[in-house]
């Protein structure tokens, strides 16, 4: 192996050379505490920038073995040094000269949740730190004492600071394994008592604005009725109390402004860990959760819809259900079934963001427009069953509509930011506010194998769209596995991150936009990876089902790895199965 000797004398010997004499120094070196791997040089000095790397066995890197030997502390402690050493590098970006974006050094700057990250991973014994760096150039000449300055003089003291034990004050990292710790026990203990989210009391659950996921400075910190209040013994923590949401129907009423949405947006972010000052700390959401709503337009493929849709006018099939711009009662419709293929056990909705007629149709109407010429059963019709027949819990906010009241097991009305429960108050007037009686066929989940519809993207750029592209039956021969000569297709589809809204590959444009809990553009990044791995790599007819499964395998034996191809290596984060199934559904 090379060592920090063969590679001054390399850069020596390509100063003041063309531009693509930088790929000559590709390959790993032997720095003495760590090892730098150069992976990809970029092309130019305006192209995205090198991905390099480095690597420290765990036992040199000397961080404790409870602080990464279970899953949940070991992304506690990734995400803890990544910030740590994300600062460190950009401390020194750009101080190193040169044209367009020479002398850039950064990585991942991880947000108020804690995500599991390609930038920097914790597995099979050692530490691996990947970032980006901007080689730097005169024009197009190299200016190799430049990217000296940088892996010389800049990137060894942020290594140093960061990867190593024995730099750190020891209480950080302990208090962040006593957060993680108590964080699993909460995830833990919310089955066993029959809760679908926590939220301690004292949190602070409204963020400083639209664009900014910090809390809000002077917010009302949440409190608890006795009713509603829940106490845990944490293993750290000790002692806590705060709100717990139990299983079944819970509503969320309140007057505008009083805090109804807040609540649902700290439940829905709740299915994320969050960092230390967050506010959310203790608002934990069992993590299959689903923020539910209308998505006027979007694609619907293949779908049994006929649990709330039938009938239709035209004769279509609902169980078989296909469309290229689905109405707003329609996409949601699809979302709940998509929910439960994707094995969520609670959904999360709001009313503002919802299809009106999708939710519930009131007595009056039922008079005008009789059930047999209404093709839409409401969901208010069938809140219960998804409960008492399917397990599914739900929690949504109303501001206009009663009618849910009397499918609610828990009614939790906000008032100026505190929760109180109206259950007894709202049982006092239900005889006065009867429920129209609903016309809807028996609960019945579909169970039929649903067949990915769509085929890989043409290579070289043009796409493939159209509705001609479906796989047929579903194989159950290995369909999902990796076909032969794949390489060579996956480097010609390219793929185009637009932040959490979506991606594209090639032309294809994957529209996330309302997948809510994306709560960061690393994950959208994995996501078209994941897709564009799919494309790349099927032979042979799947469902959608095994689409999903055959991802969470890879993801299984080698997290994010599999889904690296070379660019932008550092800028991955780790999405939920339930974001894996959102994107493949919404795949045209």
């Amino acid at each position: 192996m090379k060592n920090r000797t063969d590679l001054r004398e390399e850069l020596e010997s390509i100063n003041r050379r063309g531009y693509p004499a930088y790929k000559s120094l590709k390959g790993q070196y032997d720095f003495g505490d760590f090892l730098l791997s150069i992976d990809h040089v970029q092309g130019d000095p305006f192209a995205s920038p090198s991905n390099l790397s480095v690597e420290i066995p765990m036992k040199r890197a000397g961080f404790p073995e409870e602080y990464w030997d279970q899953d949940y502390a070991r992304v506690a402690l990734e995400d803890c040094i990544l910030r740590r050493f994300s600062g460190e590098l950009s401390k020194n970006s750009f101080k190193a000269k040169g044209s367009g974006k020479s002398g850039l050094i950064a990585t991942s700057r991880p947000g108020q949740e804690i995500l599991h990250r390609s930038a920097l991973v914790i597995a099979k014994g050692k530490l691996t730190a990947r970032f980006e760096v901007g080689f730097p150039a005169n024009g197009r000449t190299i200016n190799a004492y430049e990217l000296e300055k940088i892996l010389f003089d800049f990137l060894p003291p942020a290594v140093t600071q960061s990867l190593f034990y024995k730099n750190w004050k020891k209480e950080v990292l302990q208090k962040n394994y006593e957060l993680s710790v108590d964080q699993h026990f909460i995830r833990e203990e919310l089955p066993k008592r029959k809760l679908v989210a926590f939220l301690g009391e004292g949190s602070i659950l409204p963020r400083m604005s639209g664009v900014s996921s910090r809390p809000l400075r002077d917010a009302v910190p949440l409190s608890v009725p006795e009713s509603l209040k829940v106490e845990m013994d944490l293993p750290y923590y000790g002692r806590m109390s705060g709100l717990g949401i139990p299983e079944g129907v819970t509503l969320i009423i309140g007057g505008g402004y009083h805090g109804k949405s807040t609540l649902l947006q700290a439940l829905e972010q709740g299915v994320y860990n969050h960092i230390a000052g967050d506010g959310r700390e203790y608002a934990v959401t069992e993590d299959t959760a689903l923020k539910l709503r209308a998505e006027d337009g979007r694609s619907v493929q293949n779908l049994d819809l006929s649990l709330f849709i039938h009938n239709l006018p035209n004769g279509k099939d609902t169980k078989k259900f296909s469309t290229a711009d689905a109405s707003g009662s329609t996409s949601q419709a699809a979302a709940v079934m998509e929910g439960i293929e994707a094995g969520s056990h609670t959904f999360l909705i709001d009313e503002d963001t919802s299809a009106t007629n999708f939710l519930v149709r009131d007595e009056f109407m039922q008079k005008i427009v009789h059930g047999d010429k209404e093709p839409i059963t409401p969901f208010c019709a069938r809140v219960r069953d998804l409960y008492e027949k399917a397990g599914i819990s739900t929690v949504l906010v109303a501001g206009s509509s009663g009618a849910f009241f009397h499918m609610a097991d828990t009614v939790i009305q906000m008032d100026a930011y505190h929760p109180l429960d109206v259950r007894e108050k709202v049982a006092q007037f239900l005889p006065e506010y009867p429920l129209p009686a609903f016309e809807a066929d028996a609960f019945s989940l579909p169970d039929v194998a649903r067949i990915f519809w769509g085929k890989p993207a043409k290579q070289g750029g043009a796409s493939a769209r159209g509705t001609g592209g479906h796989y047929g039956k579903d194989s159950r021969s290995g369909g999902d596995r990796p076909g032969n000569g794949n390489r060579g297709r996956e480097e010609r589809i390219k793929t185009k991150v637009m932040s959490t809204d979506g991606f594209s590959l090639n032309h294809d444009m994957v529209d996330l936009r309302y997948v809510e809990q994306i709560t960061d553009s690393e994950q959208t990044a994995a996501l078209a990876k994941m897709m564009k791995y799919v494309l790349t790599h099927m032979s042979g007819t799947v469902s959608v089902d095994r689409l999903a499964k055959m991802l969470e395998r890879q993801i299984e034996q080698g997290g994010l790895e599999p889904f690296m191809d070379g660019y932008g290596y550092c800028g991955l984060a780790m999405p939920r199965v339930q974001e894996i199934y959102a994107m493949l559904n919404r795949y045209r």
